[in-house]
């Protein structure tokens, strides 16, 4: 059944919970979570400041094209990375409006005397399917995998494509970078540590095992996470349903739906974070945040 949904709020319109902006993106105001954002934010700008001014930058003169390529293949890893981690922090994961469980809005949804469904005690919301209440946001999220302080947001229905574009640009940072490390690393071994860099031989090995140790924790990290996210997508189970291993009482789509209801059709705006999939799942509009 579809039906039409006004806000229950009284007098203020949008319900302004979890938003910033003027209203127009969603924001959690989580300190552990803004921490861990700048924190992230802040290892892509190391990450940046040692590739470019102590790998590919000293180098370009020596070899041009390597550094021209690298430095393209970089930048546009790190962007798209960034973007990826906006649009996964900004982003609706799709809240249910608190306070719908109402008589007059159980009426409105068509639902009959000792028809049963679920009501949420915390936010005092009528939970759809496959829905799970998160702590940090406050909200009962639809189809939740997990609350992700890394993005200080929860990963649910509408922006996970954009947490695994996340977890996939920022290992392929990662793997890059190693690559990068090592040419380097090389090339200081194979000549002299005080002409390889603009930086004092101490400086450089730091830097260079710093940032080692950034891609490899980095990489191992959301190499791992990509795979959980794939593998959930493909079978239709989000990682809380796994983890509590609940039975699913829902029709199971196939694979191939399945990694669709999240990228959409096949296409390259699979890749990119400034799409949204074009393929939705319609569920009834007072299930959606307002």
């Amino acid at each position: 059944m579809h039906y039409s949904y006004s806000s229950l709020s009284t007098g203020a319109g949008v319900d302004q919970h979890n938003r910033c902006l003027g209203n127009r993106a969603w924001c959690v105001k989580d300190i552990c979570g803004i921490v861990c954002v700048i924190m992230t934010w802040l290892l892509i700008l190391f990450a940046e400041f040692v590739v470019c001014g102590l790998i590919l930058l000293p180098n370009y003169d020596n070899n041009t094209v390597f550094s021209s390529v690298n430095m393209i293949i970089f930048q546009a890893l790190a962007f798209l990375a960034f973007v990826s981690h906006l649009r996964t922090m900004l982003s609706d994961p799709g809240a249910v409006p608190r306070g719908n469980a109402t008589k007059e809005m159980i009426e409105q949804m068509g639902y009959r005397e000792g028809q049963m469904f679920y009501k949420c005690p915390k936010c005092c919301s009528i939970k759809p399917d496959r829905a799970h209440h998160c702590s940090v946001c406050q909200r009962c999220i639809r189809k939740m995998d997990h609350h992700c302080p890394w993005v200080n947001n929860c990963v649910g229905e509408n922006n996970q494509k954009y947490f695994v574009l996340f977890t996939f640009y920022i290992a392929s940072i990662s793997v890059h970078t190693l690559f990068l490390v090592m040419t380097q690393f090389a090339e200081c071994v194979k000549s002299d540590w005080r002409t390889c860099s603009p930086y004092s031989p101490p400086a450089t090995i730091f830097l260079m095992l710093f940032l080692t140790f950034e891609g490899l924790m980095f990489g191992i990290f959301t190499i791992i996470m990509l795979a959980t996210q794939l593998n959930a997508i493909l079978n239709d189970q989000t990682g809380i349903e796994q983890l509590k291993k609940e039975e699913a009482r829902w029709a199971k789509k196939s694979r191939l739906k399945s990694i669709q209801s999240v990228f959409g059709r096949f296409s390259l705006a699979w890749f990119s974070p400034f799409t949204e999939p074009s393929c939705r799942h319609k569920f009834n509009s007072h299930f959606y945040s307002v």
